[in-house]
């Protein structure tokens, strides 16, 4: 890996999906761009339940392009054209696994707890052996500090952004929208801390309602809510409609 650097930001949020669910949404993650493909595929064993050993990893933009894949364990995360927002598709035998906990579960149901301790084809076994999940003390430990210090740094963030300031927000691969700030807080269902937005010109996607709870109150597409990193409070003049420009 020598010769080999980072030139971007430390770090890269990127959205995580699985070939076996498709459908789901994706689990966005925040990652180290200097740590190894291999070290990357590890730590996405904990997200997705698949094998660094056989996983196979596919980059798409945030128009869903393809861009390349991600096959080499020695490389940097970095070296990889990945920017904040992307996905990365995670391929792998996810069924077998499943069906491995499914099969697993009415054994347990059938058996006490000494008796399916002894056998050593559970999940438990199979979990303990290969290090994974909850068994890897060591990358679960690594994990929770990395989770727990951007909460902190996005509490920060959060901070300094007060409801009722002007602001821009600036998401990538996203034009610069400027707004006022409406909302500063936790959403339902969602990790950490958002700020809700009422843009100056229809370019949301909300009324500052998600999931059927009220945050705020704007125009229908006026309303948005983005992550406190994405926000640059200041005297921004208000943004006026050219209506010469319609047809």
């Amino acid at each position: 890996m020598e010769g080999i650097k980072v030139l971007t930001q430390d770090f890269v949020n990127v959205h995580i999906t699985k070939s076996d669910s498709e459908d789901a949404p994706p689990v966005e993650r925040r990652f180290k761009k200097n740590i190894s493909v291999l070290e990357f595929k590890t730590k996405l064993e904990l997200v997705t339940g698949g094998s660094a050993n056989t996983m196979k990893l596919k980059v798409y933009d945030t128009k869903n392009n393809f861009v390349c894949d991600i096959d080499n364990d020695e490389a940097l995360l970095g070296s990889y054209p990945i920017d904040e927002g992307m996905r990365i598709h995670v391929i792998d035998k996810f069924t077998l696994i499943q069906d491995f906990v499914s099969s697993d579960s009415a054994e347990r149901f059938k058996l006490s707890e000494e008796e399916y301790e002894k056998k050593g084809d559970t999940l438990r076994s199979f979990l303990q052996r290969n290090k994974l999940g909850k068994y890897n003390e060591e990358e679960m430990n690594k994990l929770k500090e990395q989770q727990q210090k951007e909460l902190e740094e996005e509490a920060m963030q959060a901070e300094a952004v007060l409801v009722g300031a002007r602001c821009e927000v600036r998401v990538p691969g996203q034009g610069a929208r400027r707004a006022t700030v409406r909302y500063n807080g936790p959403l339902d269902g969602a990790r950490g801390l958002w700020i809700g937005v009422q843009y100056d010109e229809p370019r949301g996607k909300n009324d500052g309602e998600v999931n059927g709870k009220r945050y705020f109150t704007c125009p229908p597409k006026y309303g948005g809510f983005v992550k406190p990193v994405y926000i640059t409070v200041g005297d921004f003049p208000e943004e006026q409609l050219d209506l010469d420009d319609e047809i």
